[in-house]
């Protein structure tokens, strides 16, 4: 079988993505469509989850979604951000971002290599901090289990949610291949197109966790990344579209 279109459950990239040369060296039609979006929670909800965001002497980033919703709900509560605020970023592309709300120059900025993992020597370094994670409503178990043995006192407030976007204008049939990078995009297939059958449509995910919610949706998975091989995905999807096209 010859793969001649791909719908990618991401937004449509810059024009120098690797998925645009894939698709012009190849000969295939690639479109993007995020199968998930972000809602922002209120400043209600977020009491009711008994958050007050003046008790917090320190907060941990761990993506910009999380710094745009933080700020935009100590906006709403009439909240200013004291200088002496301690971040805690998980990369230094999540600490540039802070530059969107924040004057950088002169705070307290400190961040890790790329795993949630490396900001343990930082909070032992800083631990008498009173952390707030600002996160979604799906939080890794293994950022939970880092806090907790980081002996740090933290307390998580859901300010977004990953929702399903709405994809009922789409014929999925259209595609050969669909190509997830989370469970909840997985999830959104299954809301969107109920009656949705695999039989030819190929499938590849990105990472453990999606390939674990594919493989519990009963979907068959012909492609998986990252591995040692195949590091990105457009690597994977090539590899694979090569072998089948011989």
């Amino acid at each position: 079988m010859r793969i001649k279109s791909i719908l990618v459950s991401q937004p449509a990239p810059s024009e120098s993505s690797p998925y645009l040369e894939m698709a012009k060296k190849e000969k295939i039609k690639i479109d993007f469509r995020p199968f998930i979006h972000v809602e922002g929670v209120d400043n209600k909800e977020l009491r009711t989850q008994k958050i007050d965001l003046t008790q917090y002497t320190g907060i941990i980033f761990t993506s910009k979604n999380a710094i745009d919703h933080y700020f935009r709900l100590a906006e709403e509560l009439r909240y200013s951000v004291p200088d002496t605020m301690r971040y805690i970023c998980q990369s230094e592309a999540i600490a540039n971002y802070l530059q969107k709300h924040i004057v950088y120059r002169k705070r307290k900025i400190s961040f890790g290599e790329k795993n949630f993992a490396d900001l343990l020597p930082l909070f032992k370094k800083f631990p008498t901090e009173k952390y707030l994670l600002p996160s979604s409503d799906v939080q890794s178990p293994d950022t939970i289990r880092i806090l907790d043995s980081a002996n740090i006192d933290w307390t998580r407030a859901i300010m977004y949610r990953t929702v399903c976007s709405d994809l009922t204008d789409i014929n999925i049939k259209d595609y050969d291949m669909l190509v997830f990078f989370s469970p909840q995009g997985i999830k959104s297939l299954k809301q969107n197109f109920l009656d949705f059958k695999q039989e030819d449509t190929k499938i590849a995910v990105f990472g453990p966790t999606t390939l674990n919610a594919a493989e519990e949706a009963k979907l068959t998975v012909d492609v998986m990344a990252p591995t040692k091989e195949t590091p990105s995905m457009t690597m994977a999807l090539e590899k694979y579209i090569k072998s089948l096209h011989k």
